[in-house]
């Protein structure tokens, strides 16, 4: 099973950074890859088991499934239903704690993926820093630190 995992300090409060990534169907929003979302069958965007079907900007479709969403732990987790690239059972994680000596938070993202060995390395490589670490630098750069 393949593993990514990137984490990082936002220079904002966890409750407003949570306030800009908590909408399941709100990624264009605050990550650049992406140009649209919707959510599937009109469902809310925070139910669990809502699907959003979202283009990149290259036109590529991905679609994901909400496995779980806490206000309380500011945490989603998500699955891929359907995507370009060779992978399955991916499974990923988008959680922040806040950081109790200013105004910051501790962000992380993770996921694991089954796939072949021969892809993993470049999979891994491109999750963590196409998908991972840009958002985080877009979160970064719309906070002002």
């Amino acid at each position: 099973m393949a593993r990514v995992y990137v984490s990082s300090v936002i220079g904002a409060p966890a409750e407003k950074v949570w306030e800009r990534v908590r909408d399941f169907n709100g990624l264009p929003n605050w990550h650049p890859r992406i140009r649209d979302s919707r959510i599937e069958d009109a469902l809310p965007s925070d139910k669990v088991g809502c699907i959003r079907s979202f283009h990149l900007q290259n036109g590529e479709l991905i679609r994901e499934k909400l496995l779980g969403l806490s206000d309380y732990d500011l945490y989603c987790t998500y699955e891929i239903l359907e995507s370009p690239m060779p992978l399955e059972e991916y499974v990923a994680t988008l959680r922040l704690t806040p950081i109790t000596d200013g105004a910051r938070c501790f962000i992380e993202w993770s996921a694991e993926f089954i796939c072949d060995p021969e892809n993993e390395n470049e999979l891994v490589n491109g999750i963590a820093g196409d998908v991972f670490q840009t958002g985080f630098d877009a979160l970064k750069r719309h906070f002002g630190r």
